[in-house]
């Protein structure tokens, strides 16, 4: 069922529309969560919290225009806030300072050929050495397959922002690669 729909049905109130987005969403979710935080409990509750809000506070939500990039930003948001009320006596932090924690590995993904699997070891390295927010607009834009617009709204700067940080990244992965075996692992990452 279209997600739209789904948002619209749930906003009325219907409790099957609501754990169907729940389900389909719930694993993704996870494993996004996890790339903020480490402590998998700690990211199912904020999940759950997040779940909880958009039930509750139903019938005063906006339409989404893609419900995908509205929920992994509003995990996102539980977590930086869990984030900040932890480190109440100490001082704040920035969103920006959260570690993005997610290690690429897409290797399973293109072992048929033997020196795409050394290149795809190498792009992990670098991929992984990449600063925080970097990474993440990689993880968001090309494994996620969120748009553009999408990751800025995610990670809640505007969209230059976003378009700045993804050219970058590439730039810096591009020192390394030709531009065919980056175009071939980005597409493998939007797969996996």
């Amino acid at each position: 069922m279209d997600d739209c729909l789904l948002w619209s049905q749930l906003k009325a109130g219907d409790e099957e529309a609501f754990s169907l987005l729940f389900e389909k969403y719930y694993g993704l979710l996870v494993n996004y969560g996890k790339t903020l935080n480490t402590e998998s409990e700690i990211v199912k509750d904020c999940i759950q919290d997040v779940f909880v809000d958009i039930w509750n506070y139903r019938n005063t939500l906006n339409e989404a225009r893609v419900v995908k990039a509205y929920l992994l930003s509003s995990v996102r948001k539980r977590i930086v806030r869990l984030h900040e009320r932890n480190h109440i006596f100490s001082n704040t932090i920035n969103i920006d300072s959260i570690d993005f924690l997610y290690e690429y590995s897409i290797e399973d993904r293109l072992i048929a050929d033997e020196t795409m699997v050394k290149s795809v070891k190498k792009i992990n390295q670098l991929i992984n050495s990449l600063p925080a927010r970097q990474s993440e607009a990689l993880y968001l834009r090309y494994h996620q397959g969120l748009t553009v617009d999408q990751v800025s709204e995610v990670l809640n700067i505007n969209y230059q922002s976003t378009k700045n940080l993804l050219h970058r990244a590439i730039l810096q992965l591009r020192k390394e690669f030709p531009l065919t075996v980056l175009i071939t692992i980005l597409s493998v990452l939007s797969t996996v």
